[in-house]
């Protein structure tokens, strides 16, 4: 959480400063401005979204595995109740 917090923060700093630096160019309207923050914080959270979908991905994987041997240790434990 403290890492995404992080990361927006450093999203928000860059996105203070393109605004700045944009200034020291041709004014451009409110909207172009506007437009543009948005068009940037759209692409960050897109970036972020995926990194978090490739993050739960990968969680899955992790839990289905342990699933798939705690799966295999309670029939082999059946199996070997079965001998007795």
């Amino acid at each position: 959480m403290m890492k995404k917090a992080r990361s927006l923060s450093a999203a928000l700093a860059m996105s203070a400063l393109l605004v700045a630096l944009s200034g020291c160019q041709k004014q451009e309207g409110p909207m172009e401005k506007a437009g543009k923050e948005v068009d940037q914080a759209a692409a960050i959270a897109g970036e972020k979204m995926e990194k978090a979908g490739e993050e739960v991905d990968k969680a899955a994987a992790t839990v289905g595995e342990k699933i798939e041997k705690a799966g295999e240790s309670i029939q082999d434990a059946a199996t070997a109740d079965k001998k007795y």
